[in-house]
């Protein structure tokens, strides 16, 4: 009876975590799933009894002796590389001499670590290591404890399948922010995992693993790579998307066109295989590689160069943040000559060095960030004790840094302005870096307050602001006043609340005088809003309400935009609305909040499904193609009469 308990149990969490890790779609929340877990743990202590398959084998065991080897069912190969389309060109050239019409799939270069699964009468017999090729080390105990490796899989028969390891990028970020010695890099965290002796290593990093080849079975069965990943697929493996082309050109432009700062994992290239079996087979092998595939392989998002210098930057919050300056190396197509260090405790956590090699990373398109030292050498980084930008003693808040000097400090009193005037926040038209510096040093703007104060005479002494220029920020001025409360709380730049946090606080509280007035029971009761920002908000309006009171004083009332009785019988509810040209006083983030009030939906292009199109001057190419499509357009004039009284 027991027995027949714990199989039903280890058949229902297996299949909450092949919903939950491999199709990301969870069926049962995490107490749920915890109460099914517990009892099958309690089964096992009190029979003695751990079914293969059991997901509690998972956790991570006592650590091995040593890694025994393992030989493969079928050689695992390597892949030929290129890194030009030309090298594409010519391998579609060489496939063509034997294969007419070939058919091709294309699919990401994973960067982690080559792992080969083996199953038998359904039930994993164990993983290894690619090693040689032919002969891997066991690590299944390591492998165990990756969540998306399925246990058990409905197919019965003698089954090996190769997949790629991988940290997911999310994954690495998370844990080494509690790590006492980060990793340097994904691919290091996953193989560093896969080939430690203890297994609670892997399982404290929560890895993933992805499969995309059936490297042997029973019959040889499998005629192609999209069969070969239905199987997988129906076999509860984790697989990739894949490009299917028969064209070079087609497969080049899909290539080019990946994004790999959009991924949360690391691949290197893009893998072309032959789509079909049978002409795989034609072709064979060299002795290293299939001659059916290809590595297009990327330039390196990685590199290690030398830190010459570090100096610290201050923020508007008075927080320091250290910037790396590196001797310049290329990477990633760009000549990289810095890149960010988090705080002192991240330095010291990295243990990087003044004269020392780093291992530098670039992704995302941002400011490269140091992973860490790559040799002991050079002189150890001090942290500084005065604010290098005003002179003031700095205090130590955890591993962070701050200048306490807020209203002497001209960093952050130009920062704190750069934010208030930014198109998420007030909107404000030409305001620069440079012209924030102009307003500090000629007009002596020191809060976001004085910019309600500077006049017309002043602003036209300023280099570059003529009249159309004046006229706009005046206007733009003028037109603040009437923010949106989402967008003024974001623009007062509280810290850790950025713009969702902004528009949960504005749809809460409804006004800024409630919102100043929030106490920390009913901020936690909002949903992400926890004990850190809740702190956050009461400390900011603490200090700062003299400063709100200021703002009010001079005219700004910042004004909820979605309200349920306005939108509730809007004939725009619900509709899909584009808005082109330029509108006299509204600038295009204004009138989409205003669209957002209505309850309906703002668009940035035309289609069939658009339900409006609303125009104002120097309206270009989306009118003209709302009037081929037949969408109904409507001047900004007239939509704005139309609304304005209702949204206000």
């Amino acid at each position: 009876m027991e027995n027949k308990r714990m199989r039903a149990l280890i058949d229902e969490i297996n299949a909450h975590n092949y919903r939950y890790y491999v199709l990301d779609e969870p069926s049962v929340s995490d107490g749920e799933y915890d109460k099914l877990y517990d009892e099958l743990r309690a089964l096992e202590v009190e029979t003695g009894v751990v079914m293969p398959d059991s997901p509690t084998r998972r956790v991570g065991g006592e650590p091995v002796k040593g890694f025994l080897p393992h030989t493969h069912l079928s050689k695992l190969y390597s892949l030929d590389k290129c890194t030009t389309a030309d090298g594409l060109r010519d391998f579609d050239a060489r496939i063509k001499r034997t294969q007419a019409d070939p058919l091709y799939s294309v699919e990401y270069k994973l960067d982690g670590l080559t792992i080969c699964l083996t199953y038998e009468n359904g039930l994993l017999r164990g993983a290894a290591t690619r090693g040689n090729g032919e002969v891997g080390e066991d690590v299944t105990a390591q492998v165990m404890t990756i969540r998306s490796v399925p246990a058990a899989i409905p197919y019965r028969g003698l089954l090996e399948v190769q997949g790629e390891g991988i940290m997911r990028l999310s994954a690495f970020e998370a844990y080494n922010r509690t790590a006492a010695e980060p990793l340097k890099n994904a691919r290091n965290g996953v193989a560093g995992a896969i080939r430690s002796l203890d297994p609670a290593v892997a399982a404290a990093r929560k890895l993933d693993i992805i499969f995309y080849h059936v490297n042997y079975i029973e019959g040889d069965t499998l005629k192609s790579q999209s069969e070969c990943l239905s199987f997988l697929r129906e076999n509860r493996f984790k697989t990739q998307p894949t490009f299917v082309s028969g064209d070079i050109e087609r497969v080049i432009g899909h290539v080019a066109g990946i994004e790999r700062n959009k991924l949360d994992f690391l691949i290197d290239g893009m893998v072309v295989k032959l789509e079909d079996f049978a002409a795989r087979r034609a072709l064979g092998f060299t002795d290293k590689f299939p001659r059916w595939a290809i590595a297009y392989k990327f330039e390196a998002e990685e590199a290690t160069t030398t830190l010459s210098e570090v100096v610290f930057n201050v923020g508007r919050t008075g927080k320091l943040t250290p910037l790396a300056l590196v001797e310049p190396v290329e990477l990633y197509g760009v000549t990289v000559r810095r890149a960010t260090l988090n705080n002192m405790g991240d330095i010291e956590r990295k243990n990087v060095r003044v004269g020392g090699r780093v291992f530098i990373r670039r992704s995302n398109d941002v400011i490269p960030e140091i992973l860490g030292a790559a040799d002991d050498k050079g002189a150890r980084i001090e942290a500084p004790a005065v604010c290098p930008a005003c002179g003031s003693p700095l205090v130590t808040v955890g591993a962070h840094l701050f200048c306490e000097n807020e209203e002497g400090c001209p960093p952050q009193i130009t920062g704190r302005i750069e934010h208030y005037a930014s198109k998420d926040g007030m909107d404000l038209v030409g305001i620069s870096e440079k012209t924030i510096a102009a307003l500090h040093d000629r007009l002596g703007v020191r809060s976001v307050a004085d910019l309600y104060l500077v006049t017309e005479e002043q602003l036209r002494g300023l280099e570059g602001f003529k009249d159309k220029k004046t006229g706009q920020f005046f206007r733009s001025l003028e037109r603040s006043k009437r923010v949106p409360l989402h967008r003024f709380v974001h623009a007062l730049g509280i810290e850790n609340v950025g713009k969702k946090t902004a528009r949960d606080l504005a749809a809460h509280y409804k006004t800024m005088e409630k919102l100043m007035d929030a106490e920390a029971a009913e901020l936690v009761g909002i949903e992400d809003v926890g004990d850190i920002v809740a702190a956050s908000v009461i400390g900011y309006f603490e200090k700062h309400r003299p400063l709100i009171q200021r703002l009010f004083a001079y005219g700004v009332r910042p004004q909820p935009v979605t309200q349920a009785e306005s939108a509730a019988d809007s004939p725009y509810a619900g509709k899909k609305l584009v808005v082109t040209g330029t509108v006299e006083g509204y600038g295009r983030k204004e009138l989409e909040e205003l669209i957002r009030g209505l309850g309906a939906k703002p668009q940035a292009s035309v289609s069939k499904e658009t339900d409006l199109l609303i125009y104002g001057e120097n309206a270009g190419s989306k009118l003209e193609k709302a009037r081929e499509l037949a969408v109904e357009t409507m001047a900004a004039a007239q939509f704005l009469t139309s609304i304005l009284d209702r949204i206000r």
